[in-house]
């Protein structure tokens, strides 16, 4: 949905790779990005060698041409088009944020009322939606719910799945961000038994996902502006980090043609897995094995034991080598929430801070560079709002939704995108003939 335009390109810069065995060269453009590491362009190399490159989790390989989110995980640097996220955590909210990541600038102000505007009046769900969760069994897993709704948004709303569609698109952009904190509030008011809240028009995008999921028809709910506050900032923080699985989950998906809601789908079935949205799950797990602060010393201990499985979860990050920049602004919005609900004394919540200050204070972790993630912090506020641990990677879910809606918006309008097709290096059995039963011993 960005006008933006171009990528550059080193002139004249090339890359020779010499088969050492034949003597055959072949030379490779070398692609220049506004920043960040240049790329070897090696589309031409089966057809020139008749060979692949090996790199397995493509670590080493830049899948599409992108001008969304930019990570430097050696200075710590996440920008959102060119903007740093700590200004935007700062300074901006989560509607703004949704905004730049779809169009490729800020808004101004009759801009972001309009927007605002828009996303508010496609919160609701239809409501068939309701009998349709209903199905599921009353302790399914909130993700599965999701999963399942998510796409069947594409059975509901025939007319905005024509992906050559400029207007079909921005339709369906719109419902998925508006509608995916009505479907997770509503996944999460299934797994208590409790009637489903609708949307209000009157209050914000972060306001009102908190007012469906904590509000009940016995009293009125008055959603605490901390609280808000502290949630869109979460939105904030995870909205888009670049070409991470779910969202190469939801590009690939998408260069098959597949529909929008489908892709988004797809997105949240991958982010589902603990490896990817389970991290902040994962640390109060940890927190509950430590079990209380007499034991940290003997935990940090292990952590630092090459040969010792433990590890301290919420520490150090694997796109980070430096810093999270994100978890400066999760932090002080977990003091926030903490001092405002005055849940201190919680014992895991107290165990987590304390955890906290003695990890980094100590040398091995900070030599190491291996301070608090966003993952960390964001647990523990999770915990002191009162939302299970199964909720949070269906808030994930909520946050990265304009991420991959804006990635597979920009796929879409690439003139070079292909059906995604990697290839292997098949090591199973060559070819041999079928014999038939009777004549095998």
């Amino acid at each position: 949905m960005s006008n933006e335009k171009g990528s550059a390109h080193a002139p004249n810069r090339k890359v020779t790779l010499t088969d050492s065995t034949t003597g055959k060269t072949l030379d490779f453009p070398v692609l220049s990005g506004s920043i960040g590491p240049d790329v070897i362009d090696v589309r031409r190399l089966y057809q020139d060698s008749g060979m692949f490159t090996f790199d397995p989790g493509y670590t080493s390989t830049g899948s599409c041409e992108s001008k969304i989110t930019f990570i430097d995980g050696d200075e710590g640097t996440l920008l959102y088009r060119g903007y740093p996220i700590q200004e935007l955590a700062e300074y901006s909210d989560f509607m703004e944020c949704c905004y730049l990541l779809l169009y490729g600038d800020l808004p101004n102000a009759e801009q972001k009322r309009k927007f605002e505007h828009d996303i508010t009046y496609h919160t609701m769900l239809h409501e068939q939606m309701a009998k349709f969760i209903e199905g599921f069994r009353r302790d399914s897993h909130p993700m599965a719910v999701m999963v399942g709704v998510v796409g069947a948004l594409s059975a509901f709303y025939h007319d905005s799945t024509d992906i050559t569609n400029p207007r079909h698109r921005m339709i369906a952009s719109y419902r998925l961000i508006a509608k995916m904190p009505t479907i997770a509030a509503m996944a999460y008011k299934y797994s208590l038994g409790q009637p489903f809240i609708y949307p209000r028009n009157d209050l914000r995008y972060s306001e009102n996902f908190l007012h469906m999921m904590f509000a009940t028809p016995c009293e009125p709910y008055k959603v605490n502006p901390v609280l808000a506050r502290a949630m869109d900032r979460i939105l904030i923080l995870h909205a888009d980090h670049e070409q991470n699985a779910s969202t190469s989950t939801v590009r690939l998906a998408g260069s098959s043609g597949a529909n929008p809601f489908a892709c988004i789908a797809a997105g949240i079935a991958c982010l589902w897995g603990p490896a990817h949205g389970g991290a902040n799950e994962a640390v109060l797990k940890m927190l509950e094995e430590i079990g209380d602060r007499s034991r940290i010393g003997e935990y940090i201990r292990r952590a630092k034991d090459k040969d010792d499985p433990f590890r301290l979860m919420g520490f150090g990050h694997r796109v980070y080598h430096n810093f999270d920049p994100r978890a400066v602004i999760m932090r002080q919005s977990c003091h926030e929430v903490l001092d405002e609900l005055g849940v201190r004394d919680e014992p895991l919540l107290e165990l987590a801070m304390e955890l906290e200050k003695i990890a980094l204070g100590d040398d091995y972790f900070v030599e190491k560079k291996l301070y608090p993630n966003v993952d960390f912090y964001s647990g523990i506020i999770f915990r002191a709002m009162g939302i299970p641990t199964s909720m949070f990677t269906v808030l994930f879910a909520v946050a990265r939704t304009v991420g991959w809606v804006a990635q597979w918006n920009e796929m879409i309008e690439d003139p070079t995108q292909k059906i995604g097709r990697p290839r292997q290096l098949y090591t199973g059995a060559p070819k041999r003939p079928f014999v038939p039963l009777p004549q095998r011993h």
